[in-house]
């Protein structure tokens, strides 16, 4: 007798129909973040960078303008779609649990919303700082999941508690897949242990309201989760009820905590 592997590893497919807007969503909410924590002085001209889960394409496209045509941005995805490759910007099918990719060694490396799906992720975050060159970044952004997110307002209560259902549901499939939902308080001390200097960790969070771009990411994943979320026992209705509820300005719920954590390897190592 034999039995079917637990798959693991991302959740969300880049290919799904909701793919687009999951991706804007996003990038609606995390990118200010990011550009910050890749500013200068970690994100020059001429520096030879590495996007890893490149996904939408935003972030690989910022780092293409700042590096200029002196420098490179090689920009990597399992499904790579969202992406051509153009001038200073190398488009690559690939998985970062394969190793770095040629373009290396990298002055700047940027993971964001990648590790924490992987189950091999401290042996790819030791990879990365592998594929840095001595001086170089390695920038890691994730979501921590480990605390519920809290309902500021609800037009009722049963909407609230939907709301908490649903997304506890959508945390188990992530977490059956082999996501470290706490993943994102562990990078800071991983980057230590994988002797990076300079170490820093920032955290944000912020009020999503129902109709916000931030509440509708919530729309957006349940529909690509829609069969796994119908597994867990949840019912057509209730899924409705709940993308609703996102667009409903008499609710609102604090994000999920993002972490941005970077270091730099030591010149000379």
């Amino acid at each position: 007798m034999t039995s079917t592997p637990v798959q693991t590893g991302y959740a969300f497919d880049n290919r799904s129909p909701e793919a687009e807007a999951q991706m804007r969503a996003l990038e609606a909410f995390l990118d200010p973040i990011t550009a910050d924590r890749l500013a200068a002085p970690i994100l020059t001209p001429g520096a030879r960078c590495w996007e890893v889960g490149a996904g939408g394409g935003s972030i690989a496209r910022l780092m293409s303008r700042v590096v200029g045509p002196t420098g490179l941005v090689v920009a990597t995805d399992i499904e790579p779609s969202h992406l051509v490759s153009e001038g200073n910007l190398v488009v690559l099918r690939h998985d970062v649990r394969d190793g770095a990719p040629e373009g290396g060694p990298f002055d700047v490396i940027h993971a964001r919303l990648v590790l924490l799906h992987l189950p091999e992720r401290r042996r790819v975050l030791a990879e990365l700082v592998r594929a840095l060159a001595p001086g170089g970044w390695l920038v890691v952004e994730e979501f921590d999941c480990t605390a519920g997110l809290r309902v500021l307002t609800a037009p009722t209560d049963d909407a609230a508690k939907l709301f908490q259902e649903v997304m506890e549901a959508t945390l188990g499939i992530l977490r059956d897949r082999g996501a470290d939902l706490a993943w994102a308080q562990d990078v800071h001390t991983e980057m230590v242990l994988a002797g990076l200097v300079d170490v820093d960790t920032i955290t944000h969070s912020q009020s999503w309201p129902g109709g916000s771009t931030g509440a509708s990411l919530h729309a957006t994943n349940s529909r690509q989760l829609e069969p796994r979320l119908l597994a867990t026992g949840l019912s057509p209705s209730q899924l409705e009820l709940f993308r609703e509820l996102a667009e409903d300005p008499a609710f609102a719920s604090l994000s999920y905590q993002f972490v941005s954590t970077r270091g730099r390897r030591p010149l000379g190592s």
